[in-house]
């Protein structure tokens, strides 16, 4: 135990899992896998709300493929291009990053667009979250597909409020 401790700053599960997640761009790019279906580099470094470095792009998916929480294969549609997956922690991360969205929602300037996925998640709670993690798995581990689509909930929801505020302007 002495020797994983010192490879750490603390044997604390919270420290150990933000020394994993690495810092916030991490959870970012986990984000746009996960909820954005961006699987190739040039969609996560042109797609993404917070305009991230292509050097910090490539720095995070390194790192986050050697933390395991990412897999990357060769796209076999072109051969410079890779495609990253989640793994299963990654996609146990689903309640977590509910939970940062409700909080978010709650505690910060949230836009309403941009919050919605985040409501729907929170108003789900558990039962959406197995849901949502049982797609995941279908999309990136190739487990059966299931009869649910919590992506295709979210986004329309999301195209729900985009239209709305359209209106309104």
């Amino acid at each position: 135990m002495k020797q994983a401790q010192d490879e750490h700053r603390s044997g604390c599960p919270i420290n150990l899992t933000l020394e994993m997640l690495g810092d916030r761009w991490s959870l970012i790019v986990i984000r746009d896998i996960m909820f954005g279906r961006r699987r190739h580099f040039r969609e996560l470094l042109t797609q993404s709300e917070e305009g991230i470095a292509s050097n910090v792009l490539a720095d995070r998916l390194k790192w986050l493929v050697t933390g395991g929480l990412l897999s990357r294969r060769d796209d076999p549609s072109h051969r410079q291009k890779a495609i990253y997956s989640l793994t299963e922690p990654s996609i146990q991360l689903v309640p977590l990053l509910a939970q940062m969205g409700a909080w978010g929602r709650r505690h910060a300037p949230a836009s309403r667009e941009l919050s919605i996925r985040a409501e729907l998640l929170e108003e789900g709670g558990p039962p959406m979250w197995r849901d949502f993690m049982e797609e995941l798995r279908s999309l990136h581990l190739g487990t059966p597909s299931p009869g649910r689509s919590v992506l295709a909930e979210l986004q329309a929801a999301y195209l729900a409020v985009v239209a709305r505020d359209s209106e309104g302007d």
